[in-house]
């Protein structure tokens, strides 16, 4: 059914789109052309400008996760998933204006090699392998498999004949193209994924006669007093999904890794050819960052108010009701010919976005951490050589690993699998990277006990929710490990955080401070993340707007705003 509303129009735009994307790659790995160093590999050739950095930010983020998931939320009432877009915004401001003056005065390729500058060798080598290991088994895999999903589902393509296209496709470009050819390719998609994303908004509100039908008939649907789960980004804090309190003090604690310390994000903004380029690049990353909302959740919400009038539209084909599948069901029930393929064309630039981000950001890892690192006196050409292996190898294990991730896939599992993996590994990073910017006296000794401190409670916790959860283990209620896997996870993301912070400090007491030469622009003084005449300055004017417009989007959508 989903094949045939698939008409020969649609499949001309997927086409086209991905002929565009080779040709963008190809134009950008022409330009500027010569003998390729590291530098021009790695980081663009440190010459990108702020829209470039802004919207290779913005779509390198959002995968089929973001489409699928949180369209799925708001099709279940879960609103309050989407203050992880909202916050990114914030968090982007706490990327252009606190780390990334550090990030570029180093000079570095990437952050283990920051955490080395700040702290020393054993920081860096445990971040580049926390790092690559967690991108081969989740962000690789995971976006290889939704991809092949996407051909399989909505185009009727063998799953996978679809896995092995969108890793070829990305994977051809992003080795021969480098950093330049991905945020090239990225800023296309950009607009690739907003305008599909508009399409199906409008398009999804025209059939369900408007924003005020579709309020009206979900509170219409639901127990008095229930239809605000729609409309509401707040719950209280004794919510076991998104409490408040874990909202507003532990999503945060995941955006700083993830935004401030990933490489996976950072490598764009240290591509920028300035510091201003970078800070403007991260500012226009938040503006895009408030759209989610709009373009995935409330579409989610359109697909459940639809539902209410057409019952077979979120119902798979065992008859169940399947919140996931609401924007596939917006696309191939509302969208007219040419739409549907510009939308599909949209799925699979999120994928290859991210894609392709990844296989270079972890190429980049192994090369500069570990390869020459070893091998100092390594010829420039050998070391992009050495990426381009490193990518072919990804590519590879990246589709090895899916057989085992397509028999772990049922429901959300790995949408749920992959937050929390966040809460677990984030905390330690983030508290070394944040404190050590500011606080001089900590060290190598209190970062590697608390980088390995997080690493053992946070594989712990992991582990045991994995054995309760799979009823291997049987605990007594009210047990420390029943308390343990019981906690929510932005709450543990919390407690972790203070845990390894308390650890950084104190055992960074028992040894001698590092010189100030070695913390030379790696912590914080007045050389670096100085700004003058801050009234005067437009990055600072566009910053503040930004910040009210998150606060507006946060009292609009609660139970005091217009929508709550």
């Amino acid at each position: 059914m989903i094949l045939a509303n698939i008409q020969t129009f649609d499949w001309l735009v997927i086409c086209f789109y991905f002929g565009l994307v080779f040709f963008i790659a190809f134009w950008a790995n022409r330009k500027d052309a010569g003998e390729k160093n590291s530098v021009d590999y790695f980081l663009a050739g440190k010459n990108a400008g702020w829209f470039v950095i802004g919207a290779s930010l913005f779509a390198s983020n959002i995968g089929s996760e973001h489409l699928v998931g949180l369209a799925g939320a708001g099709a279940r009432g879960d609103m309050p998933t989407a203050n992880f877009e909202i916050l990114a915004t914030l968090i982007l401001i706490v990327l252009g204006w606190i780390f990334v003056p550090f990030y570029l005065k180093s000079g570095v390729f990437t952050m283990p090699e920051f955490l080395e500058r700040r702290y020393s060798a054993g920081a860096r080598t445990y971040l580049s392998l926390i790092s690559i290991f967690a991108y081969v088994l989740t962000k690789i895999s995971v976006t290889i498999f939704a991809g092949a999903l996407v051909f399989e589902v909505m185009l009727g393509v063998d799953f996978w004949l679809g896995a092995v296209l969108v890793v070829v496709a990305t994977g051809v470009y992003t080795v021969f193209g480098g950093l330049r050819a991905v945020i090239y390719t990225d800023m296309m998609q950009m607009f690739v994924l907003i305008g599909g994303s508009l399409a199906v908004t409008y398009f999804g509100l025209q059939a369900a006669g408007g924003w005020g039908e579709v309020v009206s008939s979900v509170y219409a649907s639901v127990p008095e007093g229930e239809g605000s789960k729609f409309f509401n980004l707040w719950r209280p804090g004794s919510d076991t999904s998104y409490p408040w309190t874990g909202i507003v003090f532990g999503a945060p604690i995941l955006g700083v890794w993830y935004w401030c310390t990933d490489q996976f994000i950072v490598q764009r903004v240290l591509s920028a050819k300035d510091l201003s380029q970078a800070r403007k690049g991260t500012i226009f990353a938040g503006f895009l960052k408030l759209l989610p909302l709009f373009l995935f959740v409330i579409p989610g919400i359109i697909a459940y108010s639809l539902s209410l009038e057409n019952a077979d539209l979120l119902k798979n084909a065992a008859g169940e009701t399947e919140y996931d599948a609401a924007l596939p069901a917006l696309v191939m029930n509302y969208l007219p010919v040419g739409f549907k393929g510009l939308v599909t064309a949209g799925l699979l630039a999120a994928l290859m976005s991210s894609l392709s981000s990844v296989f270079n950001s972890c190429s980049t890892l192994f090369t500069i951490d570990f390869y020459k690192k070893y091998y100092p006196n390594t010829p420039e050409k050998q070391l992009v050589r050495v990426g381009q292996i490193a990518t072919v190898f990804l590519v590879a294990t990246g589709l090895l690993w899916i057989p085992l991730m397509k028999t772990m896939t049922e429901g959300e599992g790995i949408f749920k699998y992959l937050q929390s993996i966040q809460a677990y590994i984030s905390p330690p990073i983030a508290s070394v990277f944040l404190l050590g910017l500011f606080i001089k006296r900590l060290n190598a000794r209190g970062a590697m006990a608390s980088l390995w401190t997080g690493f053992v409670l946070g594989g712990g916790r992991l582990v045991f929710e994995y054995l309760v959860g799979s009823k291997t283990m049987v605990v007594a209620e009210g047990s420390f490990i029943n308390q343990l896997v019981s906690i929510n996870f932005l709450h543990f993301a919390v407690i972790l955080f203070l845990i390894c912070s308390a650890v950084l400090i104190l055992v960074s007491l028992t040894a001698p401070q590092h010189s100030d030469e070695k913390l030379k622009d790696v912590t914080y003084s007045k050389g670096v993340a100085a700004v003058d005449n801050l009234l005067q300055n437009k990055d600072f004017i566009l910053t503040l707007i930004l910040i009210g417009l998150v606060i507006g989007l946060w009292i609009w959508f609660s139970p005091w705003g217009m929508a709550g």
